[in-house]
C-alpha cells in the first residue's frame, strides 16, 4: 500500500556515492554478528528468531543490492504507522552512506546488510518476525484425509457452540485459538490411527496419514474451523425478523435461514478471492488479527532453542498451559462465584440509587466513566488489546471517551428529550417513555401506516443510540476521503490488478507484481483460478435471488443488487483499514439508510438489504484473513480454496439448526432479563434501528426529528480533507493518529457497551503492546502472543463448562457478590433523568407527519 509521505526533507546520500566510498563485503564472525543484534533496537527480534537462516543469508546480499533495498524500504514505508520508528529512522541514517551515519566501517556494513536481508528473506515487521517462518518446505504433508477429518469434526462441534453462545453479554467464543489446542492432539491421535496409504484415482489423489502430524495441516484444519467454528452475521438479523419480541416473521425458519446464510457467506468468499491480490498478497496488508493463531501454531508444532530471554527460560509450550490453566480455573469467580468482579461498578456501590452517579459512573446503563471497571479477562479482552496494535487501541479508547462527554452533555440538557430515557441503550420510545409499540403503526401485512403512526407519536431514541448513529454517518465519510486521499494509489492499483486479472493469460501468477519473501515462496503453488471465484459470486447472487423472491419478504431484488454495489465501493478502503488496523468499519448502517428510501416503510426490506451491506464486507475481510493465514504459513492456495468452501457449507446447517433450537427453546431470548445473559445485543440494536429507519423512515427521523444527523455526512467528509492534509503538514504529530479508528470509538455507545469495556483494553495494551513492546522487545516477541492466548483459550474452555452445566440450568449462586453490581440503578436499567408527562411530552398528537 502506497504511503502518506512525510513532509520533512532528508537528504540521503546516493547509492553511488556510497558504492564508491564502501570497503568489499566480508563475512564477519557469528559472535560479532550476535553482539550486533543484541544492541540493535531493532534487529535484536532476530535472536530468538530464525537467526541461523539470516546468517545465511546476509552472506549472499552484497552492499549494492541491500542499498537498494534500504532505499526501496523508505519509501514504501513513509507514513507505515505499523512499521517501527526505531527501524525507519535507522534506515534513513544508513541510506546517508558511511561517513555521514557516524558508523564504523565493520558496523555499518553489517548493519546495512542485515536491514537489507530482512526485507528481502523475511518481514520489516517484528510481530510478524515473531510467528512466521522466513522459509517454506514445499514438501510437507498438508492437504490430508485426517486434516479434512479433524477439520470437519471441530467445524460441526464448534459452529454449534459458537452459534448457542453467540448472543451472550460478554461473547465467549470459541476461537482458532481454542481450536488449536483440540485439533493438535486429534492430529497426533490420527497419525498413529489410521495408514499411511493414498486414495483416489488417476491424478487425484490423497495421502490418509502421512507419518507425523505436521505444521501444514494443523494450519489448514484450524483454517477451516477458523472460517466455519463462526457464522454469519445474518442470524442476528435473522433472530430480529423471527422473534415475536420484534417482528415476527413466522417464515424466517430452518429453510430461508439456511439460504441467507449460505448467499452471505459464499458472496463474501466470492469477493475475497477476486480482492486477494490486494489485500492478501500485499506484504503492508499485515492483518494483525491473524497473528496469535500463527504464534500458537508455532509453539504446538515446530521445536523452538532454549534461551533465557530478559531472564525466562521456560518455553511457549509450557507457558501457554500455565496462562492457559490459571485462566479456566480463575474464570470461575468473575463468571459465577463472584459475578462482581465482571462488572465492577464499584462506584455505584456508593449510593446505589443515585441516578446521576449510574448515569456517568454505571457499567451496565451508564456511560462507564470508572478507573477500574472489570477484573475478568472476557471484558479486558472485548478490543483483543494484546493483538491489535496500540495506537488502534488507544485512538479507539479516546473515542469513546468522547463519545461519553458529548452524551453527557447531550442527555442533562435533554436534547431532543432525550432526559425522558436511559442514557445508553438501543431502544426505541414513544412519546410517553415507554417502549414503541410497533404493532400501533403497521399494517397486518407489515407496512407502515402514516395515519396510525400521526395518531399514535413520533420515534424517540436516547441520547447514546443518537450519537452512535451521528458517529457512523460521519466515520463513513471519513473512511472514503481520508483513506482514498492517502492511499489512492494503492486503490487504484487494487481495481487495476482485479481487472487486470480477468484478461490474463491462463496461468500467469498474481504473486509477480511482489517482491517480498512470502509471495516469491507462495509462487511455488498453483493459484485458485480468478474464474473459480466469480463462480460462486454468481451462485451466491442466484440462490440469494431464490431466497429473498421465493419466500414473502416483499423485498425488490434490485434494492438488494443497489445496496451490495454500494457495498463493493466502499470494501477496498474498509479493507486497508482492517488489514493495518485491526478494527473493522461496519457498513450496515448505512446501507439501512439507502434501503429507507428505496424500499419505504418495509421492515423486512431494510433487513435484509441491511445483511448484504454489512455482510458483504464483513465476510469478504473473514474470509480474506484465513487467505492471509494461509499466505503467512505457505498453506498451498487451492488447498484453502477447498477447506474453506467445505468449512462453510457444513457451517451453515450446523449454525442454522442452532439458531433455530435456541428459538424454540430458550426463555426469555433476546430479553435484558434472560439468566444466561443471551441478552442480544446487535438484535435489539437492529430493531430499533429498522423501526427508526426502515418503517418510520429518514424523512420523518431527519427532516422532523433528528435533522442534525444528516449534516453528519458532510461533516465526516470535512474532517477527512483536513485530517488528511493536517497529517501532511504535521505528519510526526500526527502519525498515530488515526481518525477512522477514533471515529469508529464514539460509534460504541447506543447498545449495552460503554466505556467501561475499553478501560481495561486500553491499560492491557498500553502495558503490553507499547510499554514492553518498546522496552523488553524479545520477551514481547517470545511470549505476547502465546499470553493472549493461553489467557483467551483458558477463559472461553470455562465459560462454555459454567455455561452448559450451571448457567443453561438456571444453577444459580446468590450473594453479595453476585448481586451487588444489579442491585442499585445501573443495575435496573430503566432510570431516567426526568420523569415523562402523563399526557406525553414533545408537539400534541397528530401536528406530526
Amino acid at each position: 500500500m502506497s504511503a502518506m509521505k512525510d513532509s520533512d526533507d532528508s537528504n540521503y546520500g546516493s547509492k553511488e556515492k556510497y558504492l564508491a566510498e564502501t570497503s568489499s563485503v566480508e563475512d564477519y564472525d557469528r559472535e560479532f554478528v550476535i553482539n550486533h543484534l543484541a544492541n540493535s533496537e531493532s534487529l535484536k527480534d532476530l535472536i530468538e528468531g530464525d537467526l541461523d537462516y539470516m546468517l545465511e543469508k546476509v552472506k549472499e546480499i552484497d552492499a549494492a543490492e541491500s542499498m537498494e533495498w534500504i532505499l526501496e524500504a523508505i519509501e514504501e514505508h513513509n507514513g507505515d504507522v505499523n512499521f517501527p520508528d526505531v527501524t525507519m529512522d535507522r534506515l534513513k541514517l544508513l541510506a546517508q552512506g558511511q561517513e555521514a551515519s557516524g558508523l564504523d566501517p565493520a558496523t555499518y556494513d553489517i548493519d546495512l546488510r542485515m536491514q537489507a536481508a530482512v526485507f528481502k528473506y523475511h518481514s520489516p515487521y517484528p510481530e510478524v518476525r515473531a510467528v512466521v517462518s522466513p522459509h517454506d518446505d514445499p514438501e510437507m504433508a498438508c492437504e490430508t484425509l485426517r486434516a479434512y477429518i479433524i477439520g470437519i469434526i471441530w467445524v460441526g462441534g464448534g459452529s454449534f457452540i459458537n452459534e448457542m453462545y453467540h448472543q451472550r453479554q460478554p461473547s465467549i467464543t470459541l476461537t482458532a485459538t481454542v481450536f488449536q489446542i483440540l485439533i493438535y492432539p486429534s492430529g497426533r491421535l490420527l497419525s498413529r490411527i489410521l495408514p499411511d496409504k493414498k486414495i483416489g484415482f488417476g491424478k487425484y489423489k490423497m495421502s490418509v496419514s502421512p507419518g507425523e502430524w505436521t505444521y501444514k495441516e494443523q494450519m489448514l484444519a484450524t483454517i477451516m474451523t477458523n472460517v466455519g467454528s463462526g457464522s454469519t452475521n445474518f442470524f442476528h438479523y435473522g433472530l430480529t425478523m423471527r422473534l415475536p419480541i420484534f417482528f415476527n416473521q413466522t417464515y424466517a425458519g430452518w429453510g430461508f435461514m439456511f439460504l441467507m446464510s449460505l448467499v452471505t457467506n459464499f458472496f463474501g468468499f466470492g469477493l475475497a478471492g477476486v480482492l486477494r491480490r490486494f489485500a492478501v498478497y500485499n506484504p503492508r496488508a499485515l492483518w494483525p488479527t491473524v497473528l496469535p493463531i500463527l504464534q500458537l501454531n508455532k509453539t504446538l508444532l515446530l521445536p523452538e532453542p532454549k534461551q533465557s530471554i530478559n531472564g525466562w527460560t521456560i518455553s511457549k509450550y509450557k507457558f501457554f498451559w500455565i496462562t492457559f490453566i490459571c485462566a479456566f480455573i480463575y474464570f470461575f469467580f468473575p463468571d459465577y462465584i463472584f459475578t462482581a468482579l465482571s462488572t465492577f461498578n464499584w462506584m455505584t456501590w456508593i449510593s446505589p440509587q443515585n441516578k446521576k452517579l449510574a448515569f456517568i459512573t454505571g457499567s451496565k446503563m451508564g456511560l462507564g466513566f470508572n478507573p477500574i471497571t472489570t477484573f475478568d479477562w472476557s471484558v479486558i479482552n472485548y478490543t483483543t488489546p494484546l493483538v491489535i496494535p496500540f495506537f488502534s487501541v488507544a485512538n479507539k479508547y479516546f473515542g469513546v471517551m468522547l463519545a461519553g462527554l458529548v452524551i453527557t452533555g447531550i442527555y442533562f440538557s435533554n436534547y431532543k428529550y432525550t432526559g425522558y430515557f436511559p442514557p445508553n441503550n438501543s431502544a426505541v420510545y414513544d412519546r410517553y417513555g415507554s417502549k414503541y409499540n410497533l404493532s400501533r403503526v403497521i399494517t397486518d401485512d407489515n407496512i407502515f401506516d402514516p395515519d396510525l403512526y400521526r395518531s399514535y407519536s413520533q420515534v424517540y431514541i436516547g441520547a447514546g443510540n443518537l450519537t452512535m448513529l451521528g458517529a457512523f454517518y460521519c466515520m463513513y465519510t471519513i473512511t472514503f476521503t481520508y483513506i482514498m486521499m492517502g492511499e489512492w494509489r494503492t486503490a487504484l492499483s487494487a481495481f487495476m490488478g482485479v481487472a487486470k486479472s480477468f484478461f490474463e493469460k491462463r496461468g500467469a501468477s498474481g504473486y509477480a507484481a511482489f517482491k517480498d519473501p512470502h509471495s516469491r515462496m507462495m509462487s511455488k503453488y498453483p493459484e485458485v483460478p480468478e474464474w473459480w471465484f466469480i463462480l460462486v459470486l454468481a451462485a451466491a447472487i442466484g440462490v440469494g435471488a431464490g431466497a429473498i423472491c421465493g419466500y414473502p419478504t416483499g423485498t425488490p431484488f434490485w434494492a438488494i443488487i443497489v445496496v451490495i454495489l454500494v457495498s463493493i465501493a466502499i470494501l477496498i478502503p474498509v479493507i486497508m483499514v482492517f488489514a493495518t488496523t485491526g478494527y473493522l468499519v461496519p457498513c450496515d448502517t448505512l446501507t439501512v439508510i439507502i434501503a429507507a428510501y428505496m424500499v419505504p416503510g418495509n421492515a423486512t426490506a431494510s433487513l435484509l438489504c441491511r445483511v448484504f451491506g454489512y455482510n458483504t464486507d464483513e465476510q469478504a475481510e473473514s474470509f480474506i484473513s484465513d487467505q492471509k493465514i494461509g499466505h503467512y504459513a505457505k498453506v498451498p492456495p487451492r488447498a484453502v480454496f477447498r477447506s474453506q468452501m467445505i468449512a462453510v457449507l457444513l457451517q451453515c446447517a450446523i449454525t442454522t439448526s442452532a439458531v433455530i433450537w435456541l428459538i424454540d427453546n430458550t426463555p426469555d431470548l433476546c430479553t435484558t432479563t434472560q439468566s444466561a445473559r443471551l441478552v442480544c445485543s446487535f438484535p435489539n440494536q437492529l430493531y430499533s434501528n429498522t423501526l427508526l429507519l426502515g418503517v418510520v423512515g429518514p424523512h420523518r427521523t431527519y427532516d422532523r426529528l433528528y435533522p442534525l444527523l444528516k449534516w453528519s455526512f458532510l461533516l465526516g467528509g470535512i474532517v477527512g480533507v483536513s485530517f488528511y492534509y493536517l497529517r501532511r503538514i504535521f505528519y510526526r504529530k500526527l502519525k498515530y493518529f488515526h481518525p477512522v479508528v477514533f471515529m469508529s470509538g464514539v460509534t460504541r455507545y447506543g447498545a449495552t457497551y460503554n466505556l467501561s469495556y475499553y478501560t481495561p483494553g486500553f491499560y492491557a495494551g498500553l502495558a503490553f503492546m507499547y510499554y514492553i513492546r518498546s522496552r523488553y522487545l524479545l520477551w514481547w516477541t517470545k511470549y505476547n502472543y502465546i499470553l493472549s492466548s493461553g489467557l483467551t483459550a483458558g477463559t472461553a474452555f470455562s465459560g462454555i463448562l459454567i455455561f452448559f452445566a450451571l448457567q443453561y440450568t438456571s444453577t444459580t449462586l446468590k450473594w453479595w457478590g453476585t448481586t451487588v453490581s444489579s442491585a442499585g440503578v445501573d443495575g435496573s436499567g430503566i432510570a431516567t433523568l426526568y420523569q415523562a408527562p402523563v399526557d406525553g411530552f414533545g408537539p400534541p398528537v397528530g401536528s406530526w407527519e
